[in-house]
């Protein structure tokens, strides 16, 4: 899949475990270990915009496109 899913780094950077995020967002740890390792095949609006509020970041932080 061309879009590769920065979450990871993105906690790394804000020094947030990713426990904590779920918790703010309001998902499962499980379903944000699903995101973090790009085996999602899609994401709800509101749950990127919860990632983004938490995070204080824009989607492009998280989302990239990598031509294959």
């Amino acid at each position: 899949m061309p879009i590769v899913i920065n979450l990871d780094v993105m906690l790394t950077k804000r020094g947030m475990k990713s426990n904590e995020l779920a918790e703010i967002v309001g998902i499962t740890t499980a379903n944000l270990s699903i995101l973090k390792t790009g085996k999602a095949k899609a994401m709800r609006f509101s749950t990127l915009a919860a990632i983004c509020k938490a995070l204080d970041c824009q989607p492009a932080d998280i989302l990239e496109y990598i031509e294959e």
